[in-house]
């Protein structure tokens, strides 16, 4: 490059800049003329000043000229291959000073032509989806150029079995930027059964021009992305092995277990129709006499059983056995060699104070305790005591119940003129239904059994 002819004023050095074209990543160079017109010996002093200041140097930086003449200097420019130096035009300045005239400083400029270059970065993650009959992925863009693109993605697959979606489809992108689109990948139809199929595919991502033809950048050829879809059965292999399994315990079931059930079934229905023998002392259905029924009366014109008590005074009130034809009143009836019976014990205590009801077995006469049930219906907190003769059979605290009952399968035989006893420690009366707090507590005793003759 040659320079123009340079200026001649009196103490200024004579400059002249051509203008330049570079690429980035690539040296060019452009040169001025340094004249010295003054009548002393001039030092000047070269420096690149402006946008292009960062990557472009003056070789050399400084020269020193006679009255009269000239030094070519030379103008190194090396723009980096990067997305901060745009293409297009660019202003360059070089400022010389003069070291015994600075005020004499002049600053030439000239414009620097920077050619643009196209690179595109571009990842897609992740490589490998499953799906039944979608996928989707992500593709990250960057513009590592020097001017702005618009990008566009190309999907290739070896069949026609695969739809591609981009979302966004086309974008823009300034240089040094970067963006993120959404790749959804669909298959045609499902797979049913079986192993999975694989549909690998790739994308090729360009640049596109403004009327929408693709161009690439001949110093960079980018490969295409890889990828796969993984299509994964509806259905698995494991599902064909537990239906199969199913349908053999079905099969099973209905040619098997089914009809021993029903069997089974119809045998217990069966046994449980057929009729059962007539117990002894029943005629016709109709309960008859006792063979081995007691007879007999106690004295005030009762028959045996348990005899009746003044209610509240801790005596025992009950019913039992009529005469010795066999039959009973008040809820008794002749069973083998004794009567059922049942008595009944109603205390009453004052608060403070402990009292004791009984029920005496008649003379002549064995009691076989089989069921007592005790009522506390007011709530009183207290002690209560069941002693049959001298056996205590339980101590209960009436706060923890309202009704209890007990049961013998084999009954506690209670020998005559032996007693059923039931006391009480009464600590605090309960409240009755009544909503009032009684005077005092109040328990009530049923004793049931079987009574006995033990004399003819």
């Amino acid at each position: 490059m040659t320079p123009s002819a340079a200026s001649s004023s009196p103490g200024a050095p004579g400059l002249d800049i051509p203008e330049a074209t570079v690429a980035p990543g690539g040296t060019a160079t452009t040169s001025l003329t340094v004249r010295n017109d003054s009548d002393i010996v001039e030092a000047y002093a070269l420096e690149v000043v402006g946008d292009c200041a960062a990557w472009a140097t003056v070789e050399p930086p400084r020269v020193s000229l006679y009255p009269g003449t000239s030094e070519t200097v030379t103008v190194r420019l090396e723009p980096p291959r990067s997305p901060e130096v745009r293409a297009g035009e660019m202003p360059l300045g070089v400022r010389v000073l003069p070291a015994e005239h600075p005020e004499a400083v002049r600053v030439l400029e000239t414009t620097v032509h920077v050619e643009e270059f196209h690179e595109l970065h571009t990842e897609l993650a992740p490589r490998r989806r499953r799906g039944w009959l979608r996928g989707r992925y992500r593709l990250a863009v960057r513009n590592q150029g020097n001017t702005p693109v618009q990008v566009g993605f190309t999907p290739g697959q070896a069949g026609e079995e695969l739809a591609f979606a981009f979302s966004p489809a086309e974008p823009k992108l300034e240089p040094g930027e970067s963006a993120e689109v959404g790749l959804r990948v669909r298959t045609g139809k499902p797979v049913w059964f079986g192993a999975p199929v694989v549909w690998p595919f790739t994308v090729d991502t360009a640049e596109s021009g403004d009327e929408g033809e693709t161009q690439r950048d001949a110093s960079a050829v980018r490969a295409p992305l890889d990828a796969e879809f993984v299509q994964i059965p509806v259905f698995p292999k494991w599902l064909l092995a537990v239906l199969a399994v199913l349908l053999a315990l079905l099969l099973a079931w209905f040619t098997l277990v089914r009809p021993a059930v029903r069997s089974a079934a119809k045998e217990a229905a069966t046994e449980a129709v057929q009729p059962r023998p007539t117990p002894p002392g029943e005629q016709g259905g109709q309960p008859g006499t006792g063979s081995g029924a007691a007879s007999g009366a106690q004295p005030g014109g009762q028959g045996t059983g348990a005899p009746s008590g003044a209610g509240g005074d801790g005596s025992s009130t009950g019913s039992g056995p009529s005469g010795g034809d066999g039959t009973s009143i008040g809820g008794g009836t002749s069973i083998g060699g004794g009567q059922q019976s049942s008595s009944t014990i109603d205390l009453q205590t004052s608060g403070g104070e402990t009292k004791a009801g009984t029920y005496r077995v008649p003379e002549g006469s064995v009691f076989g305790v089989t069921d007592i049930v005790v009522a506390n219906f007011q709530g009183d907190e207290g002690v209560l005591t069941i002693s049959f003769g001298d056996r205590k059979i339980t101590t209960i605290a009436l706060e923890t119940f309202r009704n209890q009952d007990y049961h013998w399968v084999t009954p506690i035989k209670i020998p005559e003129n032996d007693t059923v006893t039931v006391e009480v420690t009464c600590d605090k009366p309960g409240t009755p239904a009544t909503g009032r707090r009684a005077q005092g507590c109040h328990e009530v005793l049923n004793v049931s059994g079987v009574l006995s003759r033990t004399t003819r």
